[in-house]
């Protein structure tokens, strides 16, 4: 498959608002390599960018990189395997961290391209991060400059309690597969609970809902369309995430009634991309602008600010001044 973070490269200068949100799948990765990747992609999109990450226990990935080998999985709810995940898990938290330190280890100003003096950089401004942990072991500083939004935007998708306590400890959204509102309220609240444990009550995070999307301006005709879909696939269609079939007022109902059971937001996938990308652009976003609930205009230039994020403080240059 294609590289996610190279197409995002590629597509960054061509688009001037949409956020630019890579997979990176953590089990099989380096912190350093992808923080200057996802710093870099900051840079190329002036504010864009963020990362999801992702972890994977599939023995037959892991052969394809051969840097650890895997246990097979032989049953999910098996002590063995939940204590492998669990451990991938706790890696995914190090990895952010240790991403997140790098990425502050350039002090903002820290560039000075003077020319006369030939210094391209002062020193002081550069931090070592000196991160030790079971998993990493990392020094720094970065070799990429501090990104324009401070920390891009790190996510995550969580379905159950451990993904749900990464999601806490290390990002700036989860997203989440509720079925009904009241599993919305439910998981809501234990995301919470464990922000809280973690020390990070204070900080914003945002928990979307996952929901795949099949539109059509006729509710039977969405449900026609998705029956057809399903009988070529041979098997209803498959998701990790709910499915909703109908129009885009209902879909809009469905939105709202979700995001008052919580949600601070919804991360939509189109069943078709073809079709039904256009129908939440052309369809969806109207009604939901009908209802003064959805932007008419880009209200800041960086993804944090569209968010409703504030760029962080430098943890170093915190750290010098006081």
């Amino acid at each position: 498959c294609l590289d996610a973070v190279l197409i995002a490269s590629r597509v960054a200068p061509l688009t001037r608002h949409i956020g630019l949100v890579p997979t990176v799948v953590a089990t099989h990765t380096e912190p350093f390599h992808i923080s200057k990747a996802i710093a870099t992609l900051d840079h190329i999109s002036t504010g864009r960018a963020g990362l999801r990450v992702q972890i994977t226990a599939r023995p037959n990935e892991a052969a394809h990189f051969g840097r650890r080998t895997i246990p097979r999985i032989e049953a999910h709810d098996h002590p063995d395997t939940q204590e492998v995940v669990a451990g991938l898990f706790d890696e995914a938290t190090d990895y952010v961290e240790v991403v997140r330190r790098l990425w502050d280890s350039w002090e903002d100003d820290a560039e000075i391209r003077d020319a006369a003096t030939g210094r391209f950089i002062d020193r002081d401004k550069l931090h070592y991060i000196d991160f030790r942990g079971p998993h990493f072991s990392v020094k720094g500083p970065s070799i990429t400059p501090r990104p324009p939004q401070g920390q891009p935007i790190v996510s995550a998708l969580a379905h159950d309690t451990v993904p749900y306590r990464l999601v806490a400890r290390a990002a700036d959204i989860g997203y989440v597969t509720p079925h009904d509102t009241d599993e919305a309220r439910a998981i809501v609240a234990r995301i919470r609970a464990e922000q809280r444990a973690a020390g990070r009550s204070a900080e914003p995070l945002h928990v979307f809902g996952d929901l795949v999307v099949l539109l059509d301006d006729d509710a039977g005709a969405a449900r026609a369309r998705r029956e057809r879909l399903d009988a070529l696939a041979g098997q209803p269609y498959p998701s990790d995430a709910p499915v909703f079939t109908g129009t885009p007022a209902q879909l809009a109902d469905r939105l709202l009634e979700f995001h008052r059971a919580g949600l601070s937001g919804f991360r939509l996938r189109p069943a078709v991309a073809g079709h039904d990308l256009p129908a939440i652009t052309r369809g969806l976003v109207p009604e939901l602008q009908r209802r003064g609930v959805f932007r008419r205009s880009y209200e800041a230039d960086t993804l944090r600010g569209l968010l409703g994020l504030p760029r962080p403080a430098n943890r170093y240059a915190a750290a010098v001044t006081a």
